[in-house]
C-alpha cells in the first residue's frame, strides 16, 4: 500500500488590467495510484508591491522565482513595463 501526495499548479489565470496572476494549487492524495482526495488552495500575485511611508512611495517588482516555470513564464510575458508603471500609478492614486 503506497500512499503519495502531489501538489500541482492546477489552474493559472491572468486577471484584470494590471495582469494579476491567480494560481490554484491542487493537493492530490493517492493510494496505489487511485485518487483518494483532492483539495485546493489559491494564491495571487500582483506585478508590483507599493509602499508609502508617509512622504514617498517605494515600488518593488514581485519575485516569482520560487514559483513554477509556468508561473514565471507567464509573469515575464504579461508583466511588461507598461503594466508595471500603470499599477504603480494606480497604487499611488489610491493613496
Amino acid at each position: 500500500m503506497a500512499i503519495t501526495k502531489t501538489i500541482i499548479d492546477d489552474k493559472i489565470e491572468v486577471v484584470g488590467e494590471h495582469r494579476h496572476i491567480h494560481v490554484r494549487m491542487a493537493t492530490i492524495i493517492k493510494e496505489d495510484g487511485t485518487e483518494l482526495t483532492r483539495s485546493f488552495e489559491r494564491k495571487t500575485f500582483e506585478c508590483v508591491t507599493s509602499l508609502y511611508d508617509g512622504s514617498s512611495w517605494t515600488h518593488a517588482d514581485t519575485d516569482v522565482s520560487g514559483e513554477s516555470t509556468e508561473v514565471q513564464g507567464i509573469a515575464t510575458a504579461v508583466w511588461t513595463d507598461a503594466v508595471k508603471n500603470a499599477k504603480k500609478a494606480a497604487n499611488e492614486a489610491a493613496g
